[in-house]
C-alpha cells in the first residue's frame, strides 16, 4: 500500500474522512485501504483560552492504499472529496520521507493541548490580566510545557518578574 495526497473541499477534511472510511466499510474494501489521517494538531487560542484544531494542511487528507480502478473511483466519487494531488488518472504517491515526517508530527500528540506561541524572548507585551494587567513588560523566559511565560515589570525602576499564562498577555501593535 502507498499514501496518496487527497484534496477535500477546505474546512470539510474530518466529513470527507468519515464519508470515506463508510464508504470503504460499505463496500467491503478494507483490505485495500489502510490508514485515512487529516494532518491536524489541538492548540490553545491565548486570546479566547479555548481548544481549537488547527489543520497543517487545509484541504487534504492523507490516505494509505491500493491505488486500482476500483479504489481511485470510491475516494474520487466520495462526498466532499474533489480529487487526488498530482494527476487525474494515475496520481503519484506521496513520498515515504514525507508520510514519515508528517506522522512523526502527529506522534508528538500527548492528548494535552499546547498553546499557540506567537511571542519571542525580549518581545515587549501587555499583561491584559491579573494584578498588573494593562502595564508592559519584557518576555524573559518561554516555558512552553507548562504553558507560562515569565515577563520582566518594570515598576518604580525595578524589574519585577512575573509568571503569567499566554493568554494573559497580548503583544503591543
Amino acid at each position: 500500500m502507498r499514501w496518496y495526497a487527497v484534496h477535500t473541499l477546505s474546512g470539510s477534511e474530518d466529513k470527507a474522512m468519515k464519508a470515506l472510511q463508510q464508504r470503504v466499510e460499505m463496500y467491503e474494501l478494507g483490505d485495500r485501504f489502510g490508514r485515512i489521517l487529516v494532518p491536524s494538531e489541538t492548540v490553545v487560542d491565548p486570546k479566547t483560552n479555548r481548544k481549537v484544531t488547527r489543520r497543517y494542511y487545509p484541504g487534504y487528507m492523507l490516505v494509505e492504499m491500493e491505488l486500482d480502478n476500483e479504489t481511485w473511483h470510491l475516494v474520487k466519487n466520495t462526498p466532499k472529496v474533489t480529487g487526488f494531488v498530482g494527476g487525474t488518472r494515475n496520481p503519484p504517491p506521496v513520498p515515504d520521507s514525507e508520510v514519515a515526517r508528517i506522522t512523526s508530527m502527529l506522534s508528538d500528540d500527548d492528548d494535552q493541548p499546547r498553546p499557540v506561541l506567537d511571542f519571542e524572548v525580549g518581545e515587549e507585551v501587555r499583561l491584559t490580566e491579573g494584578r498588573y494587567a494593562s502595564m508592559r513588560g519584557t518576555v524573559e523566559e518561554i516555558n512552553e510545557a507548562r504553558g507560562k511565560v515569565r515577563v520582566i515589570i518594570n515598576i518604580l525602576g525595578r524589574p519585577v518578574p512575573t509568571e503569567l499564562s499566554f493568554h494573559q498577555i497580548e503583544k503591543l501593535a
